[in-house]
């Protein structure tokens, strides 16, 4: 009897198994950081960046990753001139802080080319940081078109408006919060009636 029940679930689970590899993809989400806010003695900045999470379907890795540029040396003198930049990955709590603008799925190869452009970034030709023309609004938007998204005009200072203004143009990314399930009817239990 159990040896039936094997033989018959085994293409079951087969199927289920190949299913499950074919279904695998990372999913890159858009953010934008409203800044404003003091930790731990620092200002924080408004700042866009992206997060990546899922699986890569050729190779079955587990994919969690953030980056956005920023500049390699804050302060005063970005004002006036243009620095290093640096691609980083904002630690999870300035993640969750975050409003997502757009999300949308990858397959492995527009993953790959996501995740090297961001690499591209860090390299001498592409770590140029102008804080009011090549910033962090411009890493996203440039991570954007490589995802296949139409973006907004740049160079901006706002990324909230800049995102939400992408998001506008590509409405099936747009970020849409998730349906929240309609809550169970109460139970109610039966009044025993008084024996007579």
């Amino acid at each position: 009897m159990i040896r039936r029940l094997l033989h018959s679930l085994a293409p079951a689970l087969l199927l289920a198994l190949i299913a499950g590899q074919a279904w695998a993809e990372v999913t890159v989400t858009f953010y934008a950081h409203p800044g404003a806010r003091i930790r731990g003695g620092e200002l924080l900045f408004p700042h866009a960046y992206v997060h990546a999470q899922g699986t890569d379907d050729e190779t079955g890795e587990a994919v969690d990753w953030s980056a956005g540029f920023t500049a390699r040396s804050p302060g005063p003198h970005l004002l006036f001139a243009r620095g290093g930049g640096v691609v980083t990955a904002p630690d999870a709590r300035y993640v969750d802080e975050g409003r997502p603008f757009l999300r949308l799925s990858l397959d492995a190869a527009a993953w790959r080319a996501l995740k090297g452009r961001a690499e591209w970034w860090n390299t001498p030709e592409g770590s140029v940081y102008d804080l009011r023309r090549r910033n962090c609004i411009t890493f996203v938007a440039d991570l954007a078109r490589v995802a296949g998204l139409r973006t907004a005009p740049e160079p901006s200072m706002k990324p909230g408006t800049f995102l939400e203004a992408t998001a506008a143009l590509n409405p099936g990314a747009a970020w849409r919060e998730p349906p929240v399930a309609p809550a169970a009817p109460p139970v109610v239990a039966p009044v025993a009636e008084p024996a007579a």
